[in-house]
Order: C-alpha cells, then structure tokens, then sequence
C-alpha cells in the first residue's frame, strides 16, 4: 500500500501535487464572478434609475425584477440560462443548416446568471446609496451652472459610489460563492477542480478544506480591497 501523501504534496507543483490545477480553478472563479459582478453592476445601475426616475411603468417592471430574481434559486436561474440559451442556439444553428446540439458555454452562462441575479442586489444598492446623497448637493451642483451630464459625472455618480462602496462588498461576497454553482454547467472552477482532486485521490475532507481556504484567501484579499477603496472614496467626508 502507498503511503499516504501529506499536505504539502498534495498542494505542490509536483507529479502528485495539484496546486496548477487547483490555481487555475481559483482563476476560474475569479473570472465568472469579476464578469457576474460586472454584468449585475450595469443592470443595477439601470434598474436604480428605473426606480428612481421612471415612470409608473418603468418602476413596476424594475421591481418585478427585483422580486423575481431576489426570490427564485440561484442554481435555478444558471439551468434556465445555460439550457434556455442552449436551445435558442440550437435552434439558430438548425435554421442556418447545421445539425445536432450547439450548447452555450458554460463560462458565457454562467457569468450572465450571476450577473443577472447580482444585478437585483446591485438595484437596491444604487437606490439606497442615492438615497442617502444630500439634495443639496445636488441643488449647488445645479445653482452652479452644471448641466445634467457633469452633475452626473462629477457629483451624483461619485456621491452614490462613495455610499454604495460598503453594500457593493456584501454584493461581491455572495457573487464569489455564486460562482461555486456554475460547476453544474460544466465549468471547472474551483469547486468542481476541489471534487476532481477528491474523487482521484480519495481524499475529500482535505481537499474541500483546501478549497475553504483559498475561497477565504480570495475573499479575504478583495475585502481588503474593497475597504481601501471605501476608504479613499471617503477621505473628503472624514472629519479632520
């Protein structure tokens, strides 16, 4: 019987490490949940303001949103992705002459799911950060010549972002452990590389405890981030 490899060999760079594989699968994540993360800052942006400045319509269809997909599974959403643009491919595929099965990938799915369950978070984020923007600063902005695009620029969207920095974190957070799901697609990630390794080696509470982490060390590092950019954003509202 072979001995029992320890810790270090098992996250090395050698014939019985798997520290590349399990990097990689780390950058993987990082990647669906950097572009589901941006995916669902756009839409919430949109949706803020569809909240904020639409009309009777608008304002009920942003928070359809909003409670529809703040409601339904996260694992859900994915499957209806990946399959329901699978289909919509394939059907595409079919009328242009080619046969069988076209799939969307499972990167491409995966990050859109998540942005688009991110992007309710991030709609109720938005709203509340300029909420909490004083109206007279945006009156001064105004009283001083400045036309809707600089107000924007210069003052509403700097203001918002400098109250939005501390829910945008918590966001970021659930988005990095959504990203976990979208393994079901066929995405090797780093969840899905952790039950590889497992399954290879017949070592599953090690390498799900290596898996925990490096996901802590991720998000340990872009909380760490995150506070410095809070931070500088905030520096003018620090009293001295």
């Amino acid at each position: 019987m072979s001995a029992r490899p320890d810790l270090f060999q098992l996250i090395g760079f050698g014939p019985e490490g798997w520290g590349a594989a399990l990097i990689t699968g780390a950058g993987m994540t990082l990647v669906i949940a950097s572009s589901g993360f941006l995916i669902g800052a756009v839409i919430g942006v949109l949706g803020a303001w569809a909240k904020i400045k639409g009309n009777r319509w608008v304002r009920a269809l942003a928070d359809g949103y909003t409670t529809i997909l703040r409601g339904v599974p996260d694992l859900l959403v994915i499957y209806l992705f990946y399959f329901g643009g699978s289909m919509l491919i394939t059907a595409t595929a079919r009328l242009l002459g080619v046969e069988g099965f076209v799939g969307l990938p499972g990167v491409l799915a995966g990050a859109m799911a998540v942005g688009v369950t991110s992007g309710a978070q991030h709609t109720e984020v938005f709203r509340g950060a300029f909420g909490a923007v004083s109206p007279g600063e945006i009156e001064a902005a105004h009283a001083c010549g400045m036309n809707r695009w600089v107000r924007l620029r210069r003052i509403i969207a700097p203001l918002t972002l400098r109250h939005a920095l501390p829910g945008l974190g918590n966001v970021w957070q659930v988005v990095l452990k959504e990203s976990a799901l979208v393994s079901v697609t066929g995405v090797v990630e780093l969840l899905r590389q952790t039950q590889i390794a497992a399954g290879s080696t017949r070592l599953p509470f090690d390498f799900f405890m290596i898996a925990a982490v490096l996901f802590l060390a991720i998000s340990s590092v872009s909380g760490l981030v995150l506070y410095v950019a809070e931070r500088r954003f905030s520096r003018s509202a620090r009293r001295p």
